[in-house]
């Protein structure tokens, strides 16, 4: 049966290279797969673009292309990626100008755009589309001057289409974190586009491998600390079959683990309804799927059941919502906790009383209730060797929000005893808010180019 070997080459935008390396070096593997956009990653990529025109684009791309590039030279490896954010024309001139650079020519690389909104809401308005926040309801005149970006998810077909004009890069902007992954099983394997069953299972192997270290051992919640390694974990390695089904493993001599219990962790992470998996390639139930030990460091995923694609796209802006201040202070034992409180209390009087103007205000104890809130079981203060307090504002403007962290050195003399370091002040930065909405997907495939140029 014919097969396709697909790895994760990365997580999130910053992962690092290595295991991306191991497995180009050390296996045979066909395509490197970079998931690189997280929904605030896009505002990122915004701030970047106002400062330089130029960018818009993860700009790891570079490291990733002068690592990586030799191989897709010398071995015929493909690399797919959504590092073009907002700008995969300027991603694909980065990763071209490193070819040229190492002295590398003849290579391919395609880029597909048409995820980008952010000139066309007027035009989808008029189209009769409701741009209202779908979680909220909110009309969009609310965010609408504050907005930064508009993006829609798109799925796999222009990623096929890329590799079909004969692409071994391929940059994509904002897709689904599963298409990067579906994409090369399709090309590969010939799958149709209404073989739900098998989209499907191309899909929950993108899900499984979109955030590369989890699914081997990264992040788990079982027992995490027999996981042997993880300073040299391996990225998941996919051996894709014909009929869909597939194995989870990884290169040989790396660190991490793949087992029943990673991989099934990571087939839960951020789902929702696990019956109904909506991507813009296919529905997926991940309710059938059957997971199987198939030796040391391999699990064969199977059984995965689709149903056809949804008529709309989700489509996700990024709005300016505010600024945050912040401000540290230490405090030591005896009574570490309540010594943090009671500064906590004196720096919110000084704000009330300076007439700061503040949306919100945010006192967290770190070690004691930072992650967990009020969730958190009040602890004995004898058995607290220290507490740090952070405080936050939410304002409006970044003048307001700077104002916070000046009430803070004034502590080491005029509060509490026991400051357990100098207090200090972040730089205020900007808060970005979310705002999704759904649009008929013929108005956005539509729009969507392909396009593939050699390195001369």
């Amino acid at each position: 049966m014919k097969q396709v070997k697909i790895g994760a080459g990365q997580g999130f935008y910053g992962d690092i290279i290595e295991p991306a390396l191991d497995l180009a070096e050390n296996t045979d593997v066909q395509y490197l797969a970079f998931d690189t956009l997280a929904e605030l990653t896009l505002a990122i990529l915004q701030k970047d673009r106002q400062k330089d025109p130029s960018l818009g684009y993860t700009k790891d791309i570079t490291r990733t292309a002068r690592t990586l590039l030799p191989y897709v030279h010398e071995k015929g490896i493909k690399l797919i990626t959504n590092a073009g954010g907002l700008n995969p024309e300027g991603a694909r001139r980065e990763v071209m100008r490193v070819a040229k650079e190492l002295g590398i020519t003849g290579i391919k690389v395609g880029v597909a755009t048409g995820d980008d909104l952010f000139h066309r809401l007027d035009e989808l308005e008029r189209a009769g589309v409701d741009l209202s926040d779908t979680d909220t309801g909110r009309p969009l005149e609310e965010v609408r001057d504050r907005l930064l970006f508009a993006s829609a998810y798109l799925g796999a077909r222009p990623i096929v289409e890329a590799l079909e004009q004969g692409a071994d890069v391929v940059i994509t902007g904002r897709t689904t974190d599963t298409a990067q992954f579906l994409a090369p099983a399709v090309f590969e394997l010939g799958w149709r586009w209404d073989d739900w069953d098998k989209l499907a299972q191309g899909l929950v192997l993108g899900h499984l491998m979109e955030c590369s270290g989890q699914v081997t051992g990264g992040n788990f919640s079982g027992d995490w600390w027999n996981i042997e390694d993880l300073d040299r974990i391996g990225y998941p390695l996919a051996e894709v079959s014909e009929d869909g089904s597939f194995v989870i493993t990884k290169a040989p001599g790396t660190g991490g683990r793949v087992s029943v219990d990673t991989v099934r962790e990571q087939l839960l992470y951020e789902i929702h309804d696990p019956r109904r998996y909506i991507t813009p390639d296919a529905i997926v139930d991940l309710t059938t799927v059957r997971l199987e030990d198939d030796g040391p460091d391999r699990v064969k995923v199977s059984g995965a059941k689709g149903s056809p694609a949804p008529p709309t796209l989700k489509a996700i802006m990024g709005y300016s919502n505010g600024f945050m201040g912040m401000g540290m202070v230490g405090f030591s034992w005896p009574n570490a906790l309540s010594k943090a409180k009671r500064a906590a209390d004196i720096v919110r009087k000084q704000a009330d009383r300076m007439g700061i103007q503040y949306e919100e205000f945010s006192a967290d104890f770190l070690g004691v209730n930072a992650l967990h809130g009020p969730a958190a079981p009040i602890l004995d203060e004898d058995f607290i060797n220290e507490v740090f307090l952070r405080v936050t504002i939410r304002t409006k403007d970044r003048a307001e929000a700077e104002k916070i962290g000046r009430l803070l050195p004034p502590l080491v003399l005029n509060g509490p005893p026991g400051v357990a370091m100098m207090p200090f002040a972040a730089r205020p930065r900007e808060l970005i808010g979310l705002w999704s909405f759904l649009v008929p997907r013929e108005l956005i495939e539509s729009q969507v180019r392909v396009s593939v140029e050699e390195v001369r």
